[in-house]
């Protein structure tokens, strides 16, 4: 019997309601039209996830959300989620075939968690401080970040090429916090608002996002204008 044919019909996605790296996960599960078990941890503003779900704090060392458990694989990491489904389900592809192509696009994917994540992360600590250097500077590095993607999308549909995969997931996340945390995608990148915008309208996409923008909404936080119609 195929190892593949043998695993139980549905995985457990553990994610949560305000996971970048989750929704990640969840967005490229039903683009292949996986069936699955999606598990919310709860957060709260002033705890974030605590308690924290025991089933999370036995797989991952790091404590977090996503993990992935399919009849005896637990993984965790949002990337590695992605290598599982593509192997899992090869079609539709979210990589590219060709060998040199494919590696670019995983580039994108990790330029996006490791390069122009960490400026959002910064500033998330300073909300109240938007005028102070390190704000200023993570903000311009976010922006310099969107005016190197939007030459890319001057040139192709998606980030990688014509055809829409794992890297564009992975950035329009991404993106999605860097708005929340006052780093927007503006007018001086088109290419890239066109982008976001034929993201957003993806089914799987806007299943997601939109969940994330009415969970926003729920407890009074605000929400991206680009999301508001999205629940």
């Amino acid at each position: 019997m195929d190892a593949l044919t043998s695993l139980p019909a549905r995985f457990t996605l553990y994610s949560g309601p305000l996971s970048m790296f989750g929704a990640k996960a969840q967005i490229a599960a039903l683009e292949k039209g996986l069936e699955f078990n999606l598990v919310m941890v709860p957060f709260d503003w002033a705890q974030g996830y605590t308690p924290k779900h025991p089933e999370v704090l036995r797989i991952n060392p790091k404590r977090q959300v996503p993990v992935l458990v399919h009849g005896d694989l637990e993984i965790f990491d949002s990337t590695q989620i992605f290598e599982y489904l593509e192997d899992l389900q090869p079609h539709p592809s979210l990589w590219p075939r060709d060998p040199q192509a494919r590696a670019r696009a995983r580039l994108l994917e990790h330029r996006s968690d490791e390069v122009y994540f960490p400026h959002v992360v910064r500033l998330m600590g300073l909300q109240q401080n938007l005028q102070d250097e390190a704000a200023l500077a993570a903000i311009a590095a976010a922006t310099r970040y969107y005016a190197e993607m939007d030459l890319l999308l001057a040139r192709s549909v998606y980030l990688a090429g014509a055809d829409y995969g794992f890297a564009d997931i992975a950035f329009y996340m991404a993106a999605l916090f860097g708005e929340r945390q006052s780093a927007p995608v503006t007018p001086a990148t088109p290419h890239l608002l066109a982008w976001r915008e034929r993201l957003t309208q993806r089914p799987a996409v806007r299943a997601v996002a939109g969940a994330m923008a009415a969970w926003l909404a729920s407890v009074g936080r605000p929400v991206p204008a680009f999301l508001r119609g999205t629940f």
